[in-house]
């Protein structure tokens, strides 16, 4: 396993400080979109979340996906581009 980029461990501790997830993978899927719009060869454009928090209780999948998304506003000024969200709860998880 590659030690996380300074982007991929913001946005981990991000969301582990605003959710308190019981599960969290935040994985740079950079290299499989080589050429494509957003890409840069130094990486840390394109991730893909699983996340499993209770604060997504009670929410839609649209509401969760809003939340995480307005948690990495800042990732996306400094060079995301692309962002898959799995956002589930601790029992949808089980």
């Amino acid at each position: 396993m590659t030690e996380a980029g300074p982007l991929q461990a913001w946005i981990a501790g991000t969301l582990s400080a605003a959710l308190a997830p019981t599960h969290l993978d935040v994985i740079d899927e950079s290299h499989l979109h080589a050429g494509h719009a957003g890409w840069r060869e130094s990486g840390e454009t394109h991730f893909r979340l699983d996340v499993v928090s209770p604060a997504f209780e009670g929410k839609s999948r649209v509401e969760r996906h809003r939340l995480v998304n307005g948690l990495l506003d800042d990732a996306f000024k400094r060079g995301l581009h692309a962002l898959a969200v799995r956002a589930r709860t601790p029992s949808e998880a089980a």
